[in-house]
């Protein structure tokens, strides 16, 4: 019965591999464990990305979504992107030496280094003796790896001691099989002409590691004793050995049996079956037997299928064998001992109250290895992996050098954000980078829009662009303020209908932060009028608020529009009682051990200490200006890690005494921080502030816990996040607005800190422009 928690699968998951219809093990593996996650999951889609071996390929099932020539690096690559565009939430790759390219199989590295979704292996082999090259791939696997799964603890003891890997990054699951009944083997013996017959078998591709030959010469013995016995052997040649060898392992067993006179007794079935027939075919045997000739076998699909079928298993000691025949499960013979096997399978032939109680103990032994169990136990493991991303994520990144404070600053280029503005106002979000018009505009970044668009007209003089841009932003917020309420409202369809009467209190003092700079800033007279006269009716509403971070945004407005109207008694009288309001809040909440306003930090945290040191620095109340700076130290170490900018993450944020998220990052926080870094150097004069501010805007640049830069250096846009696995692939307005401030405000801090003015520069994106890099790639 499927699952019922379906809220807990992923969405998309991908397992990647071999595929039926090609003839193998790790195809056969590969689809029934894909089939087994779509049943146990009906809401997710189960995509397979599949191997090939030859230039045409095979006609796939359509659950296969990619193929890829095995041998064709480039192929691994464009594998990757694809998984990533397609939001692929986990991936499950199987990994068996000799299908992938490369030395050791190497290529598979190009394809999982490039993922940003957890990746779950599945190691059908772990080598006791590897080669160098086989050691340095397995290791980078597992490195890659979010969570190894092994079908045998011999596996995970030999990842410990001879690879290193972490005990906690290695899950036990077991090789699946089908969900048979325990049925007496007569039941089929006629479906393949053997009734009346006491019956052994072995299935599988045949080649000769499989130690056939071992058990004809043990048939003699055993016929003379048992005339009736009849041995079975199901399956082609397997492809490699067909390949190179041809049919001469196949042959040579022939031959074998008509030299020792028991051709009568041994059968080959030389094909390939579905899953319905090779379910008969283990139905009708007496005896299931394994004879391969070393130990060096650390799974067995084959062993797995019989002993799930209750068949009782005579087996040599290899170590997948050893491991699930213990305690009375099987009969383990020596390796090449065709006396001791004959010996052993006739203990069973003449015992049958022994061999029943074999097959009965291996049955259900086996009922955790039905493929419905182990698919719960993959999303399991599934869950484990998304887990342990958040806490320990994986680098797949090459780390970039610290851009020195000496360095030039990357150009500030607009073509992204000129992309997403269109005649009404600057779109919410992107589906990558391609404006996405379905959720149309809101009010929070349309104000940030104009924050921009006024604060780099000084450093973009001959961006003529500019004004027309601020002057759109603009025009949204007036058309925003709601007259009957004199309140924003924040969202508007794509079809200009608003979705709201009044839009949050974020939005309120997020709308009288932008105005206020503009009325600082703006270099127009009739933006100024306007974004006064706007100003001044939306400020009444802030005497309202309630949440603090609307009060510490519009607190850094009216302190932006002081700078132009210092006289304004209003507005001061206004910033005094949110000034003291966020001190209070502060003085309630605060600790030794939690100096903050809040008993949670979540976004745009920096804006909070922020307002009180700039609100503070205006009215000259040191103490206020003291706390800010306090709690911005605070925050500071709080959100520092290894020497660089680890901001709190989105999932569940950081709550007081209780786990503080590491991801998503978000690069609204970094912009809130330079921010108040920059306040903080302007009011105390101390270099340390912008060292921070240049330390945090490292972050989008690759300094960060996955190295991985955050810009888009050829249009100007960043990326909705750092997640696990790397950026979110979207780029929307908030992101790219939160980079494009940062920069601007480290131009003006490095300018200040330099002690001159910021010195104009030139715009890259302009619709006329030469698309341009910045500086560091």
């Amino acid at each position: 019965m499927p699952n019922q928690q379906q809220s807990s699968h992923p969405a998309r998951i991908a397992v990647i591999g071999n595929y039926i219809p090609r003839r193998c093990g790790i195809a056969t593996f590969t689809t029934d464990l894909a089939e087994s996650l779509a049943a146990e999951a009906p809401g997710s889609e189960v995509w397979a990305a599949a191997m090939n071996d030859v230039p045409e390929g095979y006609p796939y099932p359509s659950r296969v979504h990619f193929e890829m020539n095995e041998q064709n690096r480039g192929d691994y690559r464009l594998a990757a992107e694809f998984l990533n565009i397609n939001g692929i939430e986990v991936a499950s790759l199987q990994h068996e030496y000799g299908i992938y390219g490369g030395s050791a199989g190497g290529f598979i590295l190009e394809l999982i280094g490039r993922l940003r979704m957890p990746v779950v292996t599945t190691l059908h082999t772990v080598l006791k003796d590897p080669t160098p090259d086989q050691i340095k791939v397995t290791s980078e696997i597992a490195r890659l790896s979010a969570k190894l799964v092994v079908m045998s603890r011999r596996a995970a003891g030999f990842l410990r001691d001879i690879y290193q890997v972490p005990e906690e990054k290695i899950a036990f699951v077991h090789h699946g099989i089908p969900d048979l009944s325990f049925v007496d083997p007569s039941y089929y013996k006629d479906q393949f002409g053997v009734e009346g017959r006491t019956v052994a078998a072995t299935f599988g591709l045949l080649s000769p590691n499989k130690g056939i030959e071992h058990m004809i010469a043990a048939m003699p013995e055993i016929v003379k004793s048992h005339p009736e016995f009849i041995y079975l052997v199901l399956g082609v040649t397997h492809p490699n050995v067909k390949k190179h060898e041809g049919e001469r392992y196949r042959t040579s067993l022939q031959r074998l049996a008509a030299k020792l006179g028991i051709s009568e007794n041994v059968r080959f079935l030389n094909r390939f079956v579905d899953i319905e027939e090779l379910c008969e075919f283990l139905g009708c045997a007496d005896v299931y037997v394994t004879p391969y000739g070393n130990e060096a076998q650390i799974t067995s699909g084959t062993l797995a299928y019989a002993m799930g079928s209750g068949k009782p298993v005579v087996s040599t000691p290899y170590w997948y064998a050893d491991e699930m025949l213990a305690e009375g499960r099987g009969v383990i013979t020596p390796f090449g001992d065709a006396e001791s096997l004959s010996a052993n399978v006739l203990g069973l032939l003449d015992d049958p109250v022994r061999r029943h109680a074999i097959r009965k103990r291996a049955y259900l032994f086996t009922r955790d290895a039905v493929w419905s169990k182990v698919a719960r136990e993959y999303f399991r493991v599934f869950a484990e992996a998304k887990e342990r991303g958040q806490r320990q994520p994986t680098r797949r990144f090459r780390p970039r050098a610290v851009l020195p404070a000496t360095a030039p600053l990357p150009e500030i280029n607009l073509e992204h954000l000129r992309r997403m503005t269109d005649t009404t106002g600057l779109l919410q979000h992107s589906k990558f980078n391609i404006p996405d018009r379905a959720h149309g505009y809101c009010t929070d970044d349309n104000a940030r829009a104009l924050v921009l668009a006024v604060s780099a007209q000084d450093l973009l003089s001959r961006d003529e662009g500019l004004a027309s841009m601020s002057a759109c932003y603009l025009g949204f917020l007036a058309h925003a303020l709601n007259p009957g309420t004199a309140r924003f409202r924040n969202f508007m369809s794509y079809d200009r209908q608003w979705e709201e009467a009044e839009g949050s209190e974020d939005s309120q003092g997020r709308a009288l932060w932008a105005l206020g700079v503009t009325v600082a800033r703006a270099p127009d007279k009739g933006q100024l009028a306007a974004a006064t006269s706007l100003f001044n009716r939306a400020l009444p509403a802030a005497e309202t608020f309630k949440h603090l971070r609307a009060m510490a945004l519009a607190l850094i407005g009216i302190n932006a529009y002081l700078g132009r109207f210092a006289g304004d008694s209003g507005a001061k009288r206004v910033a005094r009682m949110l000034g003291r309001r966020i001190l209070r809040d502060f003085r309630r909440n605060a600790t030794a051990d939690w100096y903050w306003f809040e008993d949670i930090l979540t976004y745009d945290n920096g804006k909070l200490a922020q307002a009180l040191v700039v609100t503070g620095t205006f009215l000259e109340d040191v103490k206020m200006v003291e706390v800010g700076v306090k709690a911005l130290e605070w925050l500071t170490e709080v959100q520092s890690a290894d020497g660089m900018f680890r901001p709190v993450g989105n999932d569940r944020w950081y709550r007081r005494g209780g786990h503080r998220a590491r991801f998503d990052q978000q690069p609204i926080e970094a912009q809130s921080m330079i921010e108040a870094y920059a306040a903080a150097y302007a009011a105390t004069g101390e270099t340390r502030w912008a060292d921070l501010a240049d330390q945090v805007f490292q972050w989008f640049l690759g300094q960060n816990d996955l190295a991985a830069p955050l810009w888009d250096s050829s249009t100007g846009a960043c990326h909705d996040g750092l997640g696990p696995e790397g950026p979110n692939l979207n780029q929307g307005a908030e992101s790219t607005l939160a980079w494009l401030l940062s920069l601007t405000d480290m131009y003006k801090l490095r300018a200040a800190h330099a002690g001159r003015p910021s010195a104009p520069l030139e715009a890259v994106g302009g619709k006329n422009d030469d698309l341009r890099k910045g500086v560091l790639t």
